[in-house]
């Protein structure tokens, strides 16, 4: 996965990042997504999984323990970067709405 593919994440993508900022195995981190969003994002379990294969991979999460048959994983150095990335990209988003719409009400003046 080339860092071009990561410039911006997909919902459940960020959202598992989110929820592993705390080392978590993958059926938590679903229930850890819903609580947070308030039943907003569901992530299914293939989705759930593929994604933490796919991020392991790409070393941005790790396999931080092993309880019984769960995984717990959490977020590598990488992964904690490519969150607090995404952080600050929403942000300037959110941002630029906002000066849209001040500039709109200007306008409407």
């Amino acid at each position: 996965m080339s860092r071009e593919q990561l410039q911006t994440l997909t919902e459940p993508m960020y959202y598992l990042l989110l929820a592993m900022r705390k080392p978590r195995h993958g059926y938590d981190a679903m229930q850890y997504i819903e609580h947070v969003t308030k039943g907003r994002v569901h992530i299914g379990a293939g989705t759930m999984y593929a994604l933490i294969a796919r991020f392991e991979k790409e070393k941005i999460l790790c396999q931080k323990a092993e309880e019984g048959r769960r995984k717990i994983y959490g977020l590598t150095p990488k992964g904690e970067k490519l969150l607090r990335d995404e952080i600050s990209r929403l942000f300037r988003m959110l941002a630029d709405a906002q000066a849209v719409a001040e500039e709109a009400e200007q306008d409407e003046n």
